[in-house]
C-alpha cells in the first residue's frame, strides 16, 4: 500500500477492505503463559547482555520486548541500517529459549528525518511539535509515513525469519497526537464529505448558524482548531480516532506481509491517564482499532503500597479481554518498581501478576527489565534498580516466573462469561466533557464510569465492556450505563427493547441527552430512554447542602449529592430517594421503573461513593445476580472462569494488610498453590496481601 494519504476517500476504503479481511483472523494462541520484560540492550551504559539472560533465566523470565523506540539507532542515517543491537538480543534470547515480541520502530523519530522534512513533526491547535519527545510526528504526514515504512520493512526483511520472534507489536501507545495541521485539517474535510454528503445537512445537524458559523462552501471549510462548536469538534475527534485506527490497520498490513502464521501482530493499547491508568482512552477507538490484530495488548499502571486495590488491573483488563469480544489478551505493560511511591510491598508484586491472569491475561510483562541511567525515565525504574543487582522486588519476580511456569497449563486462556456489561462510548465521552463546565460539574465522564466500576469490583461481580458497535448488548442480564450524553436514536431505542424483553439497567444522568452529533435533543429528557426509565425532568442544578431524605441508603455522613443534580418527576417509575432540600425537596434523585419484562434504575445526580456502592447493591440484588461472592466483599477480591481442561478456576485475592478468612462456596477442587485439597463450605484463611486459587475437580 503506498504510504502517500492525498485522498481520505480512497485511502478510508483501501482500510476498511483491510481491516474487514484481517478480522477473520482467528485468535492468537499460546501454550505456556508468558512472563516478561521490556529490554532495551542500546540503552544500556556497558555491555551485560550474557548476565541479563542469565538473571532472566533465574526469574522464569520467557518472553522479551525490544525495539519499539529504536529508529535512531536502526537507522542512524538515511538509508543506512544498522540492527547489530537487534539481531545479538535475538541470538542471545533464542539461544536460552526466551521468545521475543518485536515492536515496529516508529513510534519516536529519528533526528535526520525531521531535518530534511520538519512538517513529519505535527502542527497542534498549541502550533508545531518540537523535536525530543517521544509521539511528536504527524501520523498522516506522507513523508513519515514513506520512511517509517521503509524502516518497518527493511527491519522485518532482516529479522522475520529468526526463529526467537513469537510477535510482533505495531507502534506503541499509539494517538493522533493532537495532529490538526492544514493537512490534516483538508483531510477531514474530505471525511466529512463523504460522510455528510452535503454541507446543508452538516450545517442542520451541527447547529452551525450559532454565532454565524454556518459553512456554504466546501472551500470556505474553516480550521476546527478554533471551533465553539462541540458538534464540529466531537466529529474532529472521532476523525482523529479514525486516523489512529486507520493507521495501525496500515501498519498491521505491512507486518501482516512478513510475519510466519504462527506469529501474532499486536499493539501496546493504554488509557486515561490520572497519573495511572484510569479510565477509556478518549483518543483511541479501542474496539475499532483492534480489529486489525491478532490478540489485544494492553499496559496497566496502578497506585501500589497501603494504595493498592487491584481496581485498575480488573479496569484495564476487562477492556483489554472486551476488545476482541472476549478473547485473552497481553499485558504488554506493568509495573515493577515504577515510581519512587510505587515500589511495592513484599507479597504484592505476586498479587499483581496473578489478578492479571484473573482477567484473562496470557501474558505480564514488566516496563522494564532495568532502570535507565537518563532522560525523561529515568526514575521510572524497572525489575532491576540502577545498579542492576538482585533486589527485594526482583526475588519475588523469582516466584512469579516458578508458579507460572507450574500453573501454566491450568491458568493459560481463562474464558470468563459475565452476567453484567457497561456500555461506554468514545462519542459520549467526547460530548460530556465538552460540557460539563455548563452544567457545574467538576466530575469527567470516566469519573463516573469509574464510580460505577469500581462499585462492581468491590462487590465481586465479573464486568465486560461493550460499545454503540457491539453485537452483544442482548447476551447480558444488566448492562450499566454511565453518562450516556451522545447516542443515535437507534441505541436509545435498543436500550429501551433489552429493558423491555427481560433485561435491566442502571442509566446515570444525562443520558440520551443529545444525539449522535452532540446536538442536545428537543424532546422531553432524558431523551427517548425516558420511556423505559418511566421519568422525565427539564431542570438540573449544581447542588449546595442537598442530601438524600431519609438517608434511605443509611450513607450516614456520605449521604450527599455532590456537583450535579437533575429535577426528576417520575411517571411510572418508584422513587428510590428523594433529595432532602426545602426547595428541590419534592423532586426525584434515584428511581426504579419496571417496564415490560424488565426493569431500568436511574441515578439524576452525582452522588457519595457510598451511596453509588449502595444503589448498586440493589441493582445486583434487583436483576437477580446476588450470590456467594457478592457476601465476599472488598478488599477480599474473587474473580472466575474455566480453564482449557473446562474446569472452573477461582482465585481470591486479599488486598489488604491484615490476614482475612473466607467460606469457600464452589464444588470441591484443589487449592493450586499449595497442592491442599478443599472441601465446599471450607474455611480458609488469607494472608496479608494474598492470593489462592482454586480448581475444581
Amino acid at each position: 500500500m503506498s504510504a502517500k494519504t492525498t485522498s481520505i476517500g480512497l485511502f478510508s476504503a483501501l482500510i476498511i477492505l483491510l481491516v474487514t479481511s484481517l478480522s477473520a483472523y482467528p485468535q492468537a494462541k499460546t501454550d505456556k503463559l508468558l512472563y516478561g520484560v521490556a529490554y532495551y540492550d542500546e540503552y544500556m551504559p556497558y555491555d551485560r547482555l550474557e548476565k541479563d539472560v542469565k538473571m532472566m533465566k533465574a526469574a522464569g523470565i520467557n518472553v522479551v520486548r525490544i525495539a519499539e523506540s529504536t529508529w535512531s539507532t536502526v537507522e542512524p542515517q538515511e538509508g543506512v541500517y544498522d540492527f547489530h543491537h537487534i539481531d545479538r538480543v535475538l541470538d542471545a534470547m533464542h539461544k536460552a529459549g526466551i521468545h521475543v515480541i518485536i515492536g515496529t520502530p516508529t513510534y519516536a523519530v529519528p533526528t535526520w528525518l525531521v531535518r530534511k522534512y520538519p512538517d513529519v513533526l505535527a502542527i497542534t491547535p498549541h502550533g508545531q511539535n518540537q523535536y525530543g519527545a517521544r509521539q511528536n510526528m504527524d501520523i498522516t504526514n506522507e513523508h513519515f509515513r514513506i520512511y517509517a515504512e521503509r524502516v518497518i520493512r527493511k527491519m522485518l526483511e532482516h529479522i522475520k525469519d529468526h526463529p526467537a520472534i513469537i510477535g510482533y507489536q505495531v507502534d506503541n501507545e499509539t494517538k493522533a497526537y493532537g495532529t490538526s495541521g492544514p493537512n490534516v485539517q483538508r483531510l477531514f474535510v474530505d471525511y466529512m464529505k463523504e460522510k455528510f454528503k452535503s454541507l446543508d445537512t452538516v450545517n442542520k445537524a451541527f447547529g452551525l448558524d450559532y454565532w454565524s458559523n454556518r459553512i456554504n462552501n466546501w472551500d470556505d471549510f474553516p480550521s476546527v482548531n478554533g471551533s465553539i462548536n462541540a458538534s464540529l469538534t466531537s466529529e474532529f475527534y472521532k476523525f482523529q480516532r479514525k486516523l489512529v485506527t486507520d493507521y495501525l490497520a496500515w501498519q498491521a498490513g505491512i507486518v501482516r506481509e512478513y510475519k510466519h502464521p504462527d506469529q501474532f501482530i499486536t499493539q501496546n493499547f493504554d488509557f486515561d491517564w490520572h497519573g495511572y491508568s484510569y479510565g477509556i482512552q478518549p483518543e483511541v477507538d479501542h474496539f475499532a482499532a483492534s480489529k486489525a490484530l491478532d490478540i489485544a495488548g494492553v499496559d496497566i499502571y496502578h497506585p501500589s503500597q497501603d494504595h493498592l486495590t487491584g481496581m485498575e488491573i480488573s479496569f484495564g483488563g476487562d477492556l483489554g479481554r472486551s476488545m476482541k469480544g472476549g478473547q485473552n489478551y497481553l499485558v504488554m505493560e506493568t509495573e515493577a518498581q515504577g515510581f519512587a511511591q510505587w515500589v511495592p510491598y513484599p507479597g504484592q508484586l505476586y498479587l499483581q501478576a496473578f489478578s492479571h491472569l484473573a482477567s484473562g491475561a496470557n501474558m505480564v510483562e514488566y516496563w522494564h527489565w532495568h532502570s535507565i541511567h537518563n532522560s525523561a525515565e529515568t526514575y521510572w525504574k524497572g525489575l532491576l534498580s540502577h545498579d542492576f543487582e538482585p533486589n527485594p522486588t526482583y526475588e519475588e519476580a523469582k516466584t512469579i516466573g516458578a508458579d507460572f511456569n507450574r500453573l501454566s497449563s491450568h491458568l493459560i486462556n481463562l474464558k470468563k462469561k459475565n452476567d453484567v456489561a457497561i456500555l461506554f462510548s468514545n462519542e459520549a465521552l467526547t460530548g460530556f466533557n465538552a460540557f460539563s463546565f455548563g452544567w457545574g460539574a467538576r466530575e469527567s465522564y470516566n469519573d463516573i464510569l469509574r464510580s460505577l466500576y469500581d462499585a462492581l469490583y468491590k462487590i465481586n461481580v465479573g464486568v465486560d465492556f461493550v460499545d454503540p458497535s457491539s453485537n452483544t448488548l442482548e447476551n447480558y442480564k444488566l448492562i450499566i450505563v454511565p453518562a450516556l450524553y451522545a447516542a443515535p436514536d437507534s441505541l436509545l431505542i435498543r436500550l429501551n427493547n433489552f429493558v423491555k424483553n427481560g433485561g435491566h439497567i442502571l442509566c446515570t444522568f444525562k443520558s440520551g441527552f443529545s444525539d449522535q452529533n452532540v446536538k442536545v435533543r428537543t424532546s422531553v429528557q432524558p431523551g427517548i430512554i425516558s420511556e423505559a426509565c418511566g421519568i422525565t425532568y427539564s431542570q438540573f442544578t449544581t447542588p449546595e447542602h442537598v442530601g438524600l431524605k431519609d438517608d434511605p441508603f443509611h450513607a450516614g455522613k456520605d449521604n450527599t449529592v455532590n456537583t450535579f443534580m437533575e429535577l426528576i418527576t417520575p411517571k411510572t417509575a418508584k422513587v428510590l430517594a428523594y433529595y432532602d432540600h426545602p426547595v428541590w425537596g419534592k423532586y426525584a434523585a434515584i428511581t426504579q421503573n419496571s417496564y415490560g419484562k424488565g426493569m431500568a434504575t436511574y441515578i439524576g445526580c452525582i452522588t457519595s461513593e457510598a451511596i453509588t456502592e449502595k444503589v448498586v447493591e440493589n441493582v445486583i440484588k434487583s436483576a437477580g445476580l446476588w450470590g456467594a461472592n457478592q457476601e465476599l466483599k472488598f478488599p477480599l477480591v474473587v474473580k472466575s472462569g474455566i480453564n482449557q481442561y473446562g474446569k472452573a478456576i477461582h482465585y481470591y485475592f486479599n488486598y489488604s494488610a491484615s490476614p482475612a478468612v473466607f467460606t469457600y462456596s464452589y464444588k470441591s477442587g484443589k487449592d493450586l498453590l499449595s497442592g491442599a485439597e478443599i472441601s465446599t463450605k471450607n474455611k480458609m484463611e488469607i494472608g496479608a496481601w494474598g492470593v489462592k486459587i482454586m480448581e475444581e475437580k
